[in-house]
């Protein structure tokens, strides 16, 4: 465990080449795209922009190396509904518990319903009458550990499933996160990520069979397999920063800004603002921009771009420390983000903190 930190900054600084700054000529390429989108509420509520000190479960999603940072137990329950009016939904649970003094394990899940479609083939492009059902999920498995009072880092794998009745894919993907804090108080963080690293995926299935004549003058038919092209993961790697200002003794102000640097897509800049009062109530707001965006027609490439807005309110409970402060909390997360098709992105999440 004491070799986490080497391996995960080695993962990330290794894997750096690979994801390529900015790369808009390759818009479309990359496969599970599902993975860009951030189930989780609290953090969608100010854009992502939160690389530097995400903690608990949301930091499966945004930076694995602050997931170590929680008191014991961290769970959360959410509910995405996506472009809201499309039908699609993305339900998600997360579990973070404390591992000895320092380091944390992580398990995520997440699934997508994209409710009922219906079927088309080629002899039938109105339709056949039926309907089918695609299932998209990932499971996360992570660790994290902190090194000292200012560092820590994680790592996380991710297995990603793609299928419907006759065709699937499956694929993995590596996570890997460091997280700095300093200052009196920790309020100056600083956190690199790089997410959605692994190899190529494939669809594969009866699908993809037809049924055709081996040769010239055969009399017969024999199957045959249509082999589908492979399809990269969208990695992306995340830099990004926050300070957190204390304005009394009940209020704190923080600053967050994030660069998102894409491989399958033009990079991305994120910046945020949260308010928080005793930690019992937070209302924040944040702003993703895409380079090129708003110079022209054909530009606004990125359903995600623009604000987003959420709030959090959450109660302590159960016996007080010495300090006179409780530790456990429940808490409930919501955010909004317009989006130029449909009505937005509403997010719902519960979390337990123990």
């Amino acid at each position: 465990m004491k070799r986490l930190l080497p391996v995960a900054l080695g993962l990330v600084l290794g894997l750096i080449p690979k994801v390529h700054a900015g790369n808009e000529e390759k818009g479309g390429q990359a496969g599970a795209t599902e993975l860009l989108i951030n189930p989780w509420a609290r953090s969608t509520g100010w854009a992502g922009v939160y690389t530097s000190g995400a903690h608990g479960v949301e930091a499966m999603n945004l930076n694995i190396g602050g997931l170590a940072r929680i008191q014991k137990t961290d769970l959360m329950l959410s509910n995405t509904r996506y472009l809201s009016g499309s039908g699609i939904s993305l339900y998600s649970i997360g579990l973070a518990q404390r591992v000895g003094d320092s380091g944390a394990l992580g398990l995520s899940l997440t699934a997508m319903n994209w409710g009922e479609i219906e079927e088309t083939t080629v002899q039938n492009p109105d339709g056949t009458g039926s309907t089918f059902l695609p299932q998209f999920f990932n499971i996360g498995v992570s660790y994290s550990k902190i090194f000292s009072d200012r560092i820590s880092g994680g790592i996380l794998v991710r297995v990603i499933s793609e299928s419907i009745s006759n065709v699937s894919a499956v694929g993995v993907a590596f996570d890997a996160g460091i997280q700095y804090q300093t200052g009196e108080r920790n309020q100056f963080k600083f956190g690199v990520a790089l997410r959605n690293v692994g190899p190529k995926m494939r669809y594969s299935g009866n699908g993809l069979v037809f049924r055709a004549q081996p040769g010239t003058g055969q009399n017969f038919l024999a199957a045959a397999d249509r082999r589908s092209e492979s399809f990269e993961m969208p990695a992306l790697l995340n830099i990004g920063l926050s300070y957190d200002f204390e304005l009394g003794l009940n209020h704190r102000l923080t600053a967050a800004g994030n660069f998102q640097s894409n491989s399958f897509t033009s990079d991305e800049y994120q910046v945020g603002v949260e308010y928080a009062f005793m930690e019992y109530f937070m209302v924040r707001g944040g702003f993703n921009y895409q380079r090129g965006a708003f110079q022209g027609p054909g530009n606004d490439f990125n359903v995600m771009m623009g604000p987003a807005a959420g709030g959090t309110l959450q109660v302590p409970f159960g016996k007080a420390d010495a300090s006179g402060n409780k530790a456990r909390r429940f808490g409930v997360d919501y955010s909004y983000q317009p989006t130029d098709f449909f009505s937005g992105n509403h997010a719902i999440a519960l979390r337990l903190s123990l």
